[in-house]
């Protein structure tokens, strides 16, 4: 079982539920973090310390406020996390249920599980905890198709990667300028345009507006 674990989230209540879960199993060496921020600083300094966090608890999206803050969502920080400390358990706990989300944050990050904060999430929690504790991966019934090879919203990267330029407003003409000057390929203006249609089509989104917004709905950007 694991023996220090971080918590991440901006609803008390929350962590002082997860803190009771973890508690349940004689875990008790718990801190707790609001921020993204907040948290990797304790991840460093518990690491220099030569004490390092075995778990991380986090939930994906956190509330602004006056402090200005590097890593504003919880997919930031676990980007972050996983470039430096790539062996640490990450269970996600969110009220998030986008299957194309979860989809990334495994295949890109690695997270250990995905629970959905819900009315069984506590005991689904639990069941997370237990399970990546025995090297075992642990999804929440409802996303549990996340990585079903006959999912029908199949969708890669460089896909992510063109919504995003979409949504920064970049015709396709300067999306395909800037992949070049980025050295990414396809790059070219028919690559794009075919791609974006697929998408379109996928999504059933009537035009570039409103697939930009049909993605964000889905948590892909």
């Amino acid at each position: 079982m694991f023996k220090k674990v971080l918590i991440v989230d901006d609803h008390d209540a929350i962590s002082t539920s997860v803190h009771e879960i973890l508690s349940g199993f004689d875990i008790t060496n718990i801190e707790i973090a609001h921020y993204g921020d907040e948290a990797f600083l304790k991840i460093k300094r518990a690491a220099f310390d030569a004490d390092p966090f075995d778990l991380l608890i986090t939930d994906l999206s956190f509330k602004k406020d006056h402090r200005n803050t590097q890593l504003e969502s919880g997919e930031e920080l676990i980007a972050t996390i996983r470039k430096e400390f790539q062996d640490m358990s990450i269970i996600v706990y969110s009220m998030s249920d986008k299957l194309q989300k979860v989809r990334h944050l495994l295949n890109a990050y690695g997270i250990n599980a995905y629970v959905c904060k819900d009315r069984k999430g506590s005991m689904e929690l639990a069941e997370a905890i237990k399970s990546v504790s025995e090297n075992e991966r642990f999804l929440s019934p409802q996303v549990s198709q996340a990585l079903h090879p006959n999912n029908d919203l199949e969708i890669y990267d460089y896909d992510i990667h063109l919504l995003r330029l979409l949504s920064e407003g970049l015709s396709q003409d300067e999306i395909s300028n800037k992949l070049k000057a980025n050295d990414i390929s396809p790059n070219s203006l028919s690559t794009i345009e075919k791609r974006l249609n697929k998408l379109r089509i996928q999504f059933k989104a009537n035009n570039a507006i409103h697939l930009v917004a049909t993605a964000k709905d889905l948590g892909l950007i």
